[in-house]
């Protein structure tokens, strides 16, 4: 009877046992597919513990392949460019505080938008096997929602004024035709206003407005402008601070 009432006991314990036991390989494959994720972020080839956070006016963008449309329509790179200086954002941080008031400065991009930013802004980074850049919210010069920019999608960020560039003009007032060698290398620094951006933002928080607008024929600075080709058209990017006169027709 002894040995009965023990069998009875024991094959209660030996099925909490075996249920158990059959979670432990469970809890395992949890713990290990943890620390597989874990490992999946990456900072210049090193692990770390989680996606990167910008602070501030910090804007984390990943760079976009410079692309050229042939006749036919097909975009292909280009190798004869520049490294590219347009990337999506993958992370924005809320804006910077003024140092004198305090004020919150909003980041005016966010995840997701495309960006134009300055050729040498910013600090080069590999993130998760991608070339990444860290810029700040001031580098950037003109966003855009979209895979390519267009006349229609992209906006002037902040102080920005988008100029149409018109074709040079090879012939002077009085007949003489200009050889197109001789007029290369001049960097146009005249042209029409095609968007203006909100404006400069004061150490309050409010915007100044531009003191140019659509349509005005403007002259900025030799070398102010920051050149950029939207559906094959010419135009320049530059500071408000910098467009120098409208110029009456």
């Amino acid at each position: 009877s002894k040995m009965t009432s023990l069998r009875r006991v024991a094959a209660p314990l030996v099925l909490i046992l075996s249920t158990a036991t059959a979670f432990v390989p469970s809890l395992l494959t949890s713990h290990t597919t943890s620390s597989q994720l874990a490992a999946e972020i990456t900072l210049d080839g090193e692990t770390i513990r989680g996606p990167i956070t910008p602070l501030g006016n910090f804007v984390l963008v990943q760079t976009k392949d410079t692309l050229a449309a042939t006749s036919g329509g097909i975009l292909l790179p280009d190798q004869s460019k520049k490294k590219s200086n347009e990337g999506e954002v993958i992370a924005a941080g809320p804006g910077k505080l003024h140092p004198h008031t305090g004020v919150r400065i909003h980041n005016p991009v966010k995840e997701g938008m495309s960006v134009l930013y300055g050729e040498f802004s910013g600090v080069s980074m590999v993130y998760n096997d991608e070339q990444v850049q860290m810029i700040r919210d001031d580098d950037v010069m003109m966003y855009y929602t979209g895979v390519q920019m267009t006349k229609e999608n992209v906006t002037p960020c902040r102080d920005y004024v988008l100029v149409k560039i018109e074709e040079e003009k090879l012939e002077t007032a009085s007949g003489i035709v200009v050889a197109q060698s001789v007029t290369k290398d001049q960097v146009p620094c005249e042209g029409v206003v095609f968007k203006v951006g909100e404006g400069r933002m004061a150490s309050n928080g409010e915007f100044t407005p531009s003191p140019c607008k659509v349509g005005d024929r403007v002259k900025f600075k030799d070398y102010a402008g920051n050149e950029v080709k939207i559906q094959g058209e010419l135009y320049s990017l530059t500071r408000m601070v910098d467009v120098l006169c409208v110029i009456d027709e």
